[in-house]
């Protein structure tokens, strides 16, 4: 430090080193002011600075978090609203699906209603007439064992003809006996018995023909006899298989009246499933509409998560960029 010369002086030199050395002083003092407040400004400026990076970090910690947050929230957000919207668009591609198979279901079973209405009536009309051929084929079997009977009458009347016949043969066999036995007789007595063994000739001559009317008969009743045999029979064998007919129209007409019965139940069951397969028509078309306005709102909530997304993203950026200017302050 410099000495100011003079100061132990009572003149005027000592007067005026009395004046520098309080100029000095005064200038001491204001280095030590200026350095004091140099000082001060030094640490105002650092505990400015740490103030400032103190609120831009609360501030990055606290809203950054926030904008982080709401970013991510965005993000999912969106993803949510695509796959929300695709599945949508699927649920609505399904529901249309199914609703056309609903339609040719319901189209499919109203055909096979009505189908089944036709063959109720078939089957109806099939039971209708096989009552009447049972009913026919019973009138049949008894118009057969009428004409058996007949036929059986027949045949004793044909053995009871031949019987006759055979009577007739011996009375010709014996009238030509004694017609032999007469000529005989006429020819011992001479001409006396020429007129008698004229009768007996003529006799003879009936017997013969007599003998072969009834041996023509006796073919002719065998024949007949035969013939009447194989009526029998054959009118046995029509009747066993006319009474066969008839077992197998009842059983037709048991298993058509099982079978229309059946039919009434398919019937049924066809028109419950096709008021069921109107009713999931119905159904169908409100899920196909409800999953539009899903897929609408899906696609206004992904609008909105986009937007979001982007405001965030800027929100960021503008915070980042405050923070910086804060911390660059």
């Amino acid at each position: 430090m410099i000495a100011i010369p003079g100061l132990d002086r009572k003149d005027e030199i000592g007067a005026m080193a009395d004046t520098v050395q309080v100029f000095k002083e005064n200038a001491l003092k204001v280095n030590r002011m200026a350095a004091e407040a140099e000082e001060q400004k030094k640490r105002a400026e650092a505990e400015k600075k740490k103030a400032m990076n103190d609120l831009a970090n609360g501030f990055e910690s606290s809203v950054k978090g926030v904008v982080n947050a709401v970013s991510s929230a965005a993000t999912e957000m969106q993803a949510t609203a695509t796959s929300m919207s695709a599945i949508s668009e699927e649920t609505s591609r399904q529901a249309t699906t199914v609703a056309a198979a609903a339609e040719q279901a319901s189209a499919n079973v109203q055909t096979v209603s009505a189908a089944a209405e036709e063959l109720s009536a078939s089957i109806a009309e099939i039971s209708r007439q096989v009552s009447q051929a049972a009913k026919i084929s019973q009138n049949a079997v008894t118009e057969a064992q009428h004409t058996n009977t007949i036929v059986q009458g027949l045949a004793e009347a044909a053995n009871r003809i031949g019987e006759v016949v055979s009577l007739i043969n011996d009375i010709a066999s014996q009238t030509n006996l004694l017609a032999l036995n007469a000529t005989i007789e006429a020819a011992r007595a001479g001409d006396a018995g020429k007129g008698f063994a004229v009768v007996a000739n003529e006799v003879k001559s009936l017997a013969n023909q007599t003998a072969k009317a009834t041996g023509d008969i006796s073919q002719q009743i065998t024949a007949v006899q035969s013939a009447t045999k194989e009526a029998v029979s054959a009118i046995q064998g029509i009747a066993g298989t006319i009474t066969e007919i008839n077992e197998i129209s009842s059983s037709i007409a048991s298993a058509v009246e099982e079978q229309g019965a059946s039919t009434k139940e398919i019937a049924r069951n066809v028109e419950q499933a096709a008021t069921g397969t109107t009713e999931v028509s119905k159904n169908i078309g409100s899920v196909t509409t409800a999953a539009e306005e899903a897929g609408a709102s899906a696609n206004q909530v992904l609008t909105a998560a986009s937007d979001l997304s982007r405001q965030s993203e800027t929100l960021r950026k503008e915070v980042d960029g405050f923070i910086a200017r804060v911390r660059a302050a």
